[in-house]
């Protein structure tokens, strides 16, 4: 058996209760996941969520593609294919990893999707209106999206210029920061407040965070206005 004596792991808050990295955007018509992570069955459970539109998929990391096959379950009470939204390397691994879903004469039951090709242009999800920024996760490309006032952007070590400018006058920024310590791809927690106050974003909130930030309340102490931790079940209006 395989447990864990860390003060994260064990807190008796429920801010340090951390699932894999995703998030969900509603608007009055439209239900989008970005990412089916290896939690994504009792993500969707926890939440109560009986219907989603779509997925749209940040890069092709296990722990942002491996739930995708409980989409089943979705395929089941709309009766039609879900939508999938990803750039090439990740629809590779999608092919690859799920092959099922993709074969001439499929198993019953095996999840229905079709697969959309993301590209450097927005695309429109029902009414949700989503722009690509492309940002570094050491070497790999990896998606994050502008919609509406809120940038979303996990698994990055680094942004362009170019990017940055699509990030600027969001009302909203969620960023990774997966630890104090400096790593090789992904933004530190100093690296990453540095980040959100140069785009000045009134709002930003750290993601994908690993235990070896610390306990929430302590990081949220050291943290400055305007600036604070994500947690699971958070909800936020944009």
């Amino acid at each position: 058996m395989i447990g864990c004596d860390c003060e994260v792991c064990t807190s008796t808050d429920s801010k340090d209760n951390r699932l894999r990295s995703s998030v969900m955007i509603s608007s009055p018509t439209t239900r989008v996941v970005i990412d089916t992570t290896p939690d994504f069955r009792y993500q969707m459970l926890r939440t109560g969520t009986k219907h989603i539109d779509a997925v749209v998929f940040t890069h092709p990391h296990k722990d942002h593609i491996a739930g995708l096959d409980d989409i089943r379950a979705f395929n089941f009470f709309s009766r039609k294919p879900m939508e999938l939204y990803a750039n090439a390397i990740t629809q590779e691994a999608l092919r690859r990893d799920f092959y099922y879903a993709f074969a001439d004469n499929k198993y019953p039951g095996v999840p229905e999707i079709n697969l959309n090709m993301i590209e450097s242009e927005p695309f429109q999800v029902g009414d949700i209106t989503f722009v690509p920024i492309e940002v570094s996760h050491l070497r790999m490309p990896v998606l994050g999206f502008r919609i509406g006032g809120l940038t979303y952007i996990t698994d990055a070590n680094a942004i362009s210029d170019v990017e940055k400018k699509k990030i600027l006058g969001s009302d909203v920024l969620v960023l990774n920061a997966l630890r104090k310590e400096k790593h090789i791809s992904h933004f530190n927690l100093s690296e990453a407040i540095e980040l959100a106050q140069e785009l000045n974003v009134p709002n930003s909130y750290f993601t994908h965070i690993s235990h070896q930030l610390g306990l929430h309340a302590e990081v949220m102490s050291e943290l400055v206005e305007g600036i604070q931790l994500a947690y699971d079940g958070l909800v936020l209006t944009v």
